[in-house]
């Protein structure tokens, strides 16, 4: 960790006790890696399932580096399965667990903030749970997306003061507005374009199709 030269602020917005929900923008795997590592307790977060249920022994080792990372597999996609993901969450703020999330859902394809999940809205109301936004810094050039071996840069993360939220976790609008305000302030502290508009997983289909699209054109022109 040391060769990495952390530079971290506003680590004593982390409570030491009690649920808190610890929201951050995602650009790299390493993110899971370098956050809780100068968080004083230990941080839990929903895994997709997927990523403890791969075969061989890359997925074994998959499955070791999870574990030991603290995160929890959940099925993410979508409808019942979803909503267990969300039951699972308030359970471990319920026994004043310290919850990491990713409220974009996914990596940034392109390192602009994209539009938040509502599940962290649900989670932050229904459990009273603080919300503490987090902004990584340089983990997309330490570790890009498919690279095993990270580069040696200096990583920065910047802890925001805690946010508290109540309402009707069963209205739409509310859940959405929270979740509006915790994406605004994760803006705010990593200074990342924000697309309000879209999520993270339409970016990437649409960049994918964009590729996609040029090859055939590319093909089409030999």
């Amino acid at each position: 960790m040391f060769i990495f030269r952390p530079k971290v602020t506003g680590l004593r917005h982390v409570p030491s006790t009690g649920p808190v929900i610890i929201a951050s923008n995602h650009l790299s795997f390493s993110d899971s890696i370098f956050m809780p590592l100068v968080v004083s307790r230990k941080v839990t977060f929903l895994a997709k399932s997927e990523y403890f249920t791969s075969p061989g022994i890359k997925g074994f080792i998959k499955k070791l580096t999870f574990i030991t990372l603290g995160q929890v597999p959940v099925d993410r996609s979508g409808g019942k399965r979803s909503e267990a993901a969300l039951l699972t969450g308030l359970r471990l703020l319920r026994e004043n667990h310290c919850l990491g999330i990713y409220p974009e859902g996914t990596r940034s394809p392109d390192g602009r903030l994209y539009k938040g999940r509502t599940g962290i809205a649900r989670m932050a109301i229904e459990s009273a749970a603080p919300v503490v936004p987090v902004a990584m810094f340089n983990t997309a050039e330490i570790q890009p997306t498919g690279q095993v071996v990270p580069k040696v840069r200096r990583v920065e993360m910047v802890f925001g003061e805690p946010m508290y939220f109540s309402g009707d976790a069963t209205d739409q609008n509310v859940l959405r507005e929270v979740t509006n305000q915790i994406m605004e302030k994760i803006a705010e502290l990593s200074k990342q374009e924000y697309v309000p508009n879209m999520y993270a997983s339409e970016a990437k289909d649409a960049i994918k199709k964009s590729q996609v699209d040029e090859d055939q054109i590319e093909s089409d022109e030999e």
